[in-house]
């Protein structure tokens, strides 16, 4: 949901609007004094009586939708914004405060429309300063559907009014979205001086370095932090990536820490998942994903985790069942085709072998365990020709780097191509 403001940052009824004073009649003009004085009740009994013989009365279904926001009652307040609105489309208060309500409500097919039109209407008294925070929910709305439009919509916010830090901290994420990571990294670095016990900066910061790969400076940014922000599980959990990515042993213990004291957390428990597979406890990883797959069955890379675990374990029913699943996800996933091809050929299936293996080469280049398997396969189906061409391409792309396949490969050519003369 995008964070956007409250009833409170509406502009006041009776005042934003040029020529909303005039000729106000004295009930609605009561119930404005009422508003001023957040007397709601008074303000909506006063409303009601008005808007009873003056149903489309712009200024005061504007009132009485600001009285039901301030109370929380956004059906209500959303009613009235949109009966104002259709009675004056050009009342900026209604645009602005519609929008910024559907807004809130996470609305934002809704929201967005409104609150564009409100920034092609004048504002009047109520200046620059809330037609720059239309300008601010549009980039908030449009993150991370079109950074290039959240862009120019931040930009048109700050040609009205000053930078404010939660501007930097969006332009920084905005860059990020848009793969400008030098730039988000300057950003979030421009941040932290100004404001160096800036968690926000600090946790964008650290991210954007670990999609740089820049695992050192992550960990040291991330250590850094944590001394001022010791149980902060995002940040420990950042930290725990970065180890990770490392090979440091520290953050298996981290990561079990971290789990035991949110073990619901979907994001924890895979990241513990993955290192356990890493560092070689594939009943441990495996039952963490058997539990995430019970909470989401779509997945296809939990299910190929989970396909590569029960390899490992020599289910290989297990991991074929497991990559068939992720095909059926994700057709394009070309590791579940490569597993899914690995395991046929345990059980005996070469043909379901080549036919994973025809599947995958749409998506992904050869490696050399690909073209072993092809090679395997068809050696199992007797096919000596295309056997023999798949061990060449094998040892031509292996390269002394896969000793005992290489041997095998070369006695299987020896066999094979001896028959062939």
């Amino acid at each position: 949901m995008v964070s956007v403001g409250v009833a409170q940052n509406a502009p006041p009824p009776g005042t934003t609007v040029p020529g909303m004073n005039d000729g106000a009649t004295s009930q609605v003009a009561a119930a404005e004094a009422a508003i001023a004085k957040s007397d709601w009740k008074t303000a909506e009994t006063k409303l009601d009586a008005w808007l009873a013989g003056h149903p489309t009365d712009a200024r005061a279904l504007f009132d009485a939708g600001y009285v039901a926001d301030a109370q929380n009652r956004l059906d209500d307040a959303a009613k009235f914004y949109q009966r104002a609105v259709a009675a004056n489309p050009k009342s900026f208060e209604a645009r602005v405060s519609l929008g910024l309500l559907l807004a809130r409500q996470g609305k934002l097919a809704e929201a967005r429309p409104e609150l564009l039109a409100a920034t092609a209407l004048d504002p009047g008294p109520a200046g620059p300063a809330l037609k720059a925070h239309a300008w601010r929910a549009l980039a908030e709305i449009d993150r991370e559907t079109d950074p290039k439009a959240a862009s120019d919509e931040l930009l048109q916010a700050l040609k009205l009014t000053p930078e404010t830090p939660d501007d930097t901290l969006l332009a920084a994420q905005l860059a990020e979205s848009s793969g400008q990571l030098d730039a988000a990294e300057a950003t979030y670095r421009r941040m932290l001086v100004a404001n160096p016990k800036s968690e926000r900066a600090t946790d964008g910061l650290a991210h954007v370095l670990m999609l740089q790969k820049k695992f050192p400076e992550a960990e040291t940014v991330l250590r850094g932090a944590l001394t001022t922000w010791p149980d902060d599980p995002a940040l420990t959990a950042q930290l725990a990536g970065a180890l990770a990515a490392q090979d440091k042993a520290e953050a298996l213990p981290l990561l079990q820490k971290l789990h035991a004291a949110h073990p619901n957390d979907k994001a924890i428990s895979r990241m513990l998942a993955d290192v356990l597979y890493t560092a070689g406890d594939s009943v441990g990883s495996d039952a963490l994903y058997t539990e995430l797959l019970k909470q989401d069955p779509y997945d296809a890379s939990m299910w190929v985790a989970h396909g590569q675990n029960q390899t490992r374990l020599t289910k290989y029913q297990g991991a074929y069942d497991a990559f068939a699943k992720a095909v059926q996800i994700d057709p394009a996933n070309g590791d579940a085709w490569a597993g899914l091809a690995f395991a046929a050929l345990k059980l005996g299936r070469p043909e379901d072998t080549i036919h994973a293996l025809t599947m995958r080469s749409k998506y992904l280049p050869e490696v050399p365990a690909t073209y072993f398997l092809w090679a395997t396969a068809y050696d199992t189906l007797h096919d000596k020709e295309q056997a023999a061409a798949y061990y060449h391409h094998f040892l031509d792309a292996a390269a002394g780097k896969f000793p005992d396949q290489e041997w095998q490969a070369r006695q299987r050519l020896v066999l094979l191509e001896k028959k062939a003369r």
